[in-house]
């Protein structure tokens, strides 16, 4: 069997090894096809690695984005029905070459703004964003729970890092992720993330929602939501994303203020 194999430095072995978890934590709910792992480790040199199984895959059509939406409401729906379960993973992360923390919470308002928005934005601040805008997003997430009076979202298991670079269909048209990082909390940040950096095809949002219908406000939560992926994108690549940063929390302060 072909299998594709992922190499770097040392330093990347824990990066791995939480990839070699996330696949098996989505493989477990027996709902999205992911690809087999077949070992991670470090050679005598130092050089980390992973082994996957290699896959033949192209860009999702929109039959396929149709079976990955209903499949991954299948996922949600099937894991955050789950008893006793928290907002968070029993161990920290990666979100591209970010750590990620994953501390468990009884509230989703104060994983997301303790777990998600503080850390990137007190890195940002370290990488040069202005003071104004730090100021904002302080302000920001020290009224995150203004968005979530209406709604209780369940803690169901996301892929957390799910944008189109890491979905592909197979020959046969079935749907493939990969690339996780996963942990438990609003179903809707797969949703939101995935209508960033190229989206999904129209016939993937649909059938998700058709398969299990959203909350009314998920356009402003979706905001939110991608806000974390925009400010780790200003932490990773720099300025470029300083505006786009910058015109998301101007606009969920003013619905605060609203």
């Amino acid at each position: 069997m072909r299998r594709f194999r992922k190499s770097g430095t040392a330093d990347r072995l824990a990066m791995f090894e939480a990839e070699v978890e996330g696949l098996a934590a989505l493989r477990a709910t027996q709902t999205v096809r992911v690809p087999d792992v077949f070992g991670t480790g470090i050679d005598a040199d130092g050089t980390a690695w992973i082994e996957l199984e290699y896959l033949e895959l192209a860009p999702l059509s929109p039959q396929a984005g149709a079976r990955l939406g209903e499949r991954l409401a299948a996922l949600h729906w099937r894991t955050g029905h789950e008893a006793d379960a928290r907002y968070g993973w029993p161990r920290d992360n990666f979100i591209g070459d970010s750590p990620q923390s994953n501390r468990t919470h009884t509230s989703w308002a104060n994983f997301f703004a303790i777990e998600r928005l503080q850390p990137q934005l007190a890195r940002a601040q370290a990488n040069g964003m202005p003071r104004a805008v730090v100021s904002q997003g302080e302000r920001l997430i020290e009224g995150v729970g203004a968005f979530f009076l209406d709604v209780r979202p369940q803690p169901c298991l996301l892929h957390g890092d799910l944008w189109a670079g890491n979905a592909g269909q197979l020959p046969d048209g079935t749907p493939v992720i990969f690339d996780p990082a996963v942990y438990r909390g609003d179903r809707e940040t797969d949703l939101a993330m995935a209508e960033l950096f190229g989206g999904f095809p129209e016939a993937f949002y649909a059938a998700y929602r058709t398969t299990w219908p959203l909350d009314p406000g998920f356009e402003t939560r979706k905001t939110l939501y991608n806000l974390y992926h925009i400010l780790n994108h200003f932490n990773l690549f720099g300025a470029g994303y300083l505006n786009q940063a910058r015109r998301m929390i101007e606009r969920l302060v003013a619905e605060l203020r609203g």
